[in-house]
C-alpha cells in the first residue's frame, strides 16, 4: 500500500512519527507472525532499500503482551541474489519435502489473538 493510499484510507501508519524515509509498506499476516516488507529511501531520496521485519506477539504471564521483532536490511545490489536464493529453497521444499505442492493452512486455523485452534479429534489418533 502506498503512503498516500494509507493516508486517504485512514490507515494508521505505524511510522507516522518518523521522517519521510518510508516509501511503501506491505504487511503480510501469517498465523502468529506478521511480516512487514518496507521500501525505504536514503536521506536525499536518491537510493532505495528493503527492510523485512518479522513481528511475533508474545503473551506475558500477567496478561499483557509484547512483540518480538527481527529485521533484515536488503540493499538493491543484493535483490537478485536474495530472490534467486529464496526461489531456490522454496522450490527445494516444494519438490523434495512435499512431493510437488506445498500444503496450505486451512482458513481460520488461528484465532484472532494468535492462539492456535484445535480441530478436534481424539488423543488415540495421535
Amino acid at each position: 500500500m502506498y503512503r498516500d493510499e494509507r493516508d486517504q484510507s485512514g490507515y494508521q501508519d505505524r511510522y507516522q512519527d518518523r521522517n519521510s524515509e518510508d516509501v511503501y509498506s506491505k504487511p503480510v499476516r501469517a498465523g502468529k507472525r506478521t511480516y512487514f516488507f518496507d521500501v525505504k529511501s536514503t536521506k536525499g531520496n536518491n537510493d532505495f532499500y528493503l527492510t523485512i521485519t518479522e513481528s511475533k506477539r508474545r503473551n506475558n504471564p500477567d496478561g499483557s503482551f509484547t512483540f518480538d521483532k527481527h529485521k533484515i536490511f536488503l540493499y538493491k545490489e543484493d535483490f537478485e541474489k536474495f530472490k534467486e536464493g529464496l526461489d531456490d529453497v522454496i522450490e527445494y521444499i516444494r519438490v523434495k519435502c512435499f512431493g510437488g505442492e506445498i500444503p496450505t493452512r486451512p482458513e481460520g486455523e488461528y484465532e484472532e489473538d494468535g492462539g492456535r485452534r484445535f480441530s478436534g479429534g481424539n488423543f488415540e489418533d495421535l
